[in-house]
């Protein structure tokens, strides 16, 4: 799959359809001005030529479809390699609870991505460094909470499932060392 850098107008574009917030376009003007008038804020906010221009790019590329509704309005929706895109923006934005209580359970992560996949191997230990897990080894990392579907999330993003194991473990060699880095 194409890596595709999108502009800021593009990502908000991705992930207003991502959300749910479908955009309806028509080309009659009676129906035009009931489709703007109901428009969220967020759409309104992007230039109605910049708009088109991009939804046009992204059905050229298959990110996005036009479903005809029953009043001659053309709803855009997501397809799905438009929803894996837009899921790549969300990213950024992820983050794993903490729980009141720690379980007294490690988790680590374990991969071993192809050099072909060197970007995914990159974005993947950028990511869990960012979210707060401790390098061990190279390829092996840890941390105290549960964070299993926030990592299916990132390995699905990223495309590198087979490649990343995770596991819960309830000893470890130097559980005092790990304790004193998480405050635990």
């Amino acid at each position: 799959m194409a890596r595709y850098d999108f502009s800021p107008t593009k990502q908000k574009i991705v992930l207003l359809l991502l959300t749910g917030i479908t955009l309806g376009l028509t080309k009659s003007s009676k129906a035009q001005w009931k489709v703007i008038k109901d428009l969220p804020k967020a759409w309104k906010s992007i230039d109605r030529q910049v708009l088109y221009r991009m939804l046009r790019e992204f059905y050229r590329e298959r990110l996005v479809d036009f479903r005809e509704e029953k009043d001659g309005t053309a709803v855009v929706v997501l397809t799905e390699r438009g929803e894996k895109y837009a899921l790549r923006y969300k990213i950024d934005e992820l983050s794993i609870p903490v729980p009141l209580r720690w379980d007294k359970k490690w988790r680590v992560v374990i991969f071993d991505i192809p050099e072909k996949h060197k970007r995914a191997r990159e974005a993947l230990r950028d990511k869990i460094r960012e979210l707060g897990f401790l390098q061990l080894q190279k390829s092996v990392w840890i941390y105290p909470y549960p964070c299993k579907d926030i990592l299916d999330f990132i390995v699905e993003v990223f495309e590198i499932r087979s490649y990343v194991n995770y596991l819960d473990v309830t000893k470890v060699s130097n559980d005092a060392k790990l304790r004193l880095h998480f405050n635990l």
